[in-house]
């Protein structure tokens, strides 16, 4: 629900600008904003219009308080794989890998990701490692979210390191993980690195057996492993919607062939 609010910027000039970045030169600026007690915004404003005349919006955090905790290298940021197509099930036994024959991004989610990655890159949230499932809904959200990063960072590719871990594959699945063992002790195990926090890409059944927490498809949860694994707060597209495979099973169509899967 759209609502009328008063927004402050409560940093200063000096670090509105990407750290690697002079005034002079900087394609974007950025705004982190306070809208609530426990709401916050970041924004990113472009001088030159993005490929693809893509718009970029509102990035919204949950609570404010943890905002210094963002720009920590030593947290995870667990996520669960950006906008499906819902009228399509998983085949039955479907291998992760089979792309054809799988739940994958539609055209909207893949957009929504470049976004997204283009506001974190922007506000200075960029990991320095990349955990990501074989699934290919989950390859489809990493190769969007780095179009979004090289946006305003070009050579960041070439910086960080990703992994593709079938560890993080999807639990209740014949060929998914078999248990969520993996996934805790990956995020357990990050001590930080200084090229940035650790993300890992994975699934809603995943992330709700570690966290107890149901998260929208794209939608980050903000993990301190220093903190016995607390799950801090939440990162998500102000655009961001429930999806009807989790959130409403009624509207799923009842002839739809193959499995439930997140």
């Amino acid at each position: 629900m759209d609502r009328i609010i008063n927004k402050f910027v409560l940093l200063c000039a000096a670090l509105m600008l990407p750290a690697s970045l002079h005034a002079q030169d900087a394609p974007n600026m950025r705004e982190i904003t306070r809208v609530s007690t426990h709401m916050g915004t970041m924004t990113a404003s472009f001088v030159q219009e993005l490929d693809e005349g893509e718009p970029v919006t509102t990035l919204q955090f949950e609570p404010w308080q943890m905002l210094d905790d963002l720009f920590r290298d030593d947290i995870v940021l667990l996520m669960r794989h950006g906008p499906t197509d819902w009228s399509k099930r998983d085949a039955s036994n479907v291998a992760p890998t089979d792309c054809a024959n799988q739940r994958i991004m539609t055209s909207y989610g893949m957009a929504r990701m470049r976004e997204l990655g283009t506001l974190l890159a922007a506000n200075e949230v960029r990991p320095g490692s990349i955990v990501v499932s074989e699934w290919c809904r989950n390859r489809q959200t990493l190769d969007n979210l780095m179009i979004g990063f090289e946006r305003i960072d070009p050579d960041y590719a070439n910086s960080i390191d990703v992994e593709v871990d079938p560890g993080m594959n999807l639990l209740l699945s014949l060929q998914g993980a078999r248990d969520a063992v993996p996934l805790r002790e990956r995020i357990s195990s990050w001590e930080g690195d200084e090229k940035g926090p650790l993300l890992i890409i994975t699934h809603f059944t995943n992330i709700d057996e570690v966290t107890n927490f149901h998260v929208y498809e794209g939608e980050i949860l903000v993990i301190d492993p220093k903190r016995n694994n607390r799950v801090l707060g939440y990162l998500r597209l102000r655009s961001a919607e429930p999806d009807v495979g989790h959130f409403n099973d009624e509207t799923i169509p009842e002839d739809a062939a193959g499995e439930v899967t997140y």
